[in-house]
């Protein structure tokens, strides 16, 4: 199913002084779709009947989780200063989900090469659309039951970016269980941690701890990461520099051919000399003294990671699919 991007055009026929005042044309948004999505491949075979990632499979409502984020993310940036992350091996799958978006907002990597490779490619070519823009990134295959209060939580972000150029504000998600597969978050201590939307700093980042720790994390009130991140792009190129200059290094060295004839071949050439790493392990948990992050609840998150989270969402919300005996 398309991403209808002509539903989204009434954002953007307004007078150009109107829109030029707009604060939301500072905006940009990075999907990342890129990639693989192995361990719901068997969901995924027994719904589409192949074996597409999950970004591009139709598991609610008849739709991709793609399209759904395509959506969720309009409500905060235009649909036209929204970025795809994608990778060439899946073309087949996105095409016609992407049919109705310029081809410019695409960027498309040869092979997928984990998190870090993607969010650095898209980063460099916003620096040339817009160096001084503010960007959010957004994973394409979560689930949120309130979709709206999410999305008002980015455009907090947004604004606090906005208001501190320095900041690099991370999602995190109130934990309500133990959770062994998810991404933890240790918030530094603050006076205003009760207040509504409260900003503080990251302490530290714990990658999928044991149960008992876990049930320690829930107690102490430590956040789950939700990858979603928002920051000015030249605060997430410096934090990248120093995280894996290596890394950096080699895109910024074909960083004059993004944006001309020359991308594709460049950026071909690259993805064969550069090594699979991982953003929130080689970046994140090494640079966590330059985070933030703002609590997030009451959105009903999920992250598909597997077949139970998926199937554990859609009973919690009343459906079950012809497909789930496969997996109960």
């Amino acid at each position: 199913m398309a991403y209808n991007f002509r539903n989204q055009q009434r954002l953007f026929t307004r007078p150009a002084q109107e829109r030029a005042r707009s604060p939301r044309r500072d905006r940009w948004a990075v999907i990342l779709a890129g990639g693989d999505g192995t361990r719901l491949r068997p969901l995924t075979r027994a719904i589409a009947g192949d074996d597409r990632p999950k970004q591009f499979c139709p598991i609610l409502d008849n739709e991709t989780l793609l399209a759904q984020t395509l959506s969720r993310v309009a409500l905060a940036v235009p649909a036209d200063q929204t970025l795809l992350s994608l990778t060439e091996t899946h073309q087949d799958f996105y095409e016609p989900i992407v049919a109705d978006l310029p081809k410019g907002n695409l960027v498309v990597q040869p092979t997928n090469l984990g998190t870090a490779p993607a969010i650095l490619y898209s980063l460099l070519r916003l620096s040339v659309m817009d160096p001084r823009g503010t960007v959010a990134f957004f994973p394409s295959d979560h689930y949120f039951a309130d979709t709206r209060t999410f999305m008002s939580y980015v455009d907090a972000a947004f604004r606090a970016v906005q208001a501190r150029s320095d900041l690099i504000m991370l999602l995190g998600i109130e934990a309500d269980r133990p959770e062994v597969e998810y991404g933890w978050i240790e918030p530094a201590p603050s006076i205003l941690a009760k207040l509504p939307k409260a900003i503080r700093r990251v302490q530290r980042f714990w990658e999928k701890p044991s149960a008992d720790v876990a049930e320690t994390f829930l107690e102490r009130g430590f956040l789950w990461n939700s990858f979603v991140m928002v920051g000015r792009v030249d605060a997430f190129l410096c934090m990248i520099k120093l995280a894996v200059p290596k890394l950096f290094e080699a895109f910024e060295a074909i960083k004059l051919s993004l944006a001309t004839d020359q991308e594709a071949e460049a950026i071909r050439t690259l993805y064969t000399q550069i090594e699979p790493s991982n953003f929130s392990r080689e970046v994140l948990s090494t640079r966590a003294s330059d985070l933030s992050v703002m609590p997030v609840k009451n959105v009903g998150w999920s992250d598909w990671g597997d077949p139970s989270r998926v199937l554990s969402t859609l009973a919690g919300i009343g459906i079950q699919a012809d497909w789930g005996a496969e997996f109960g």
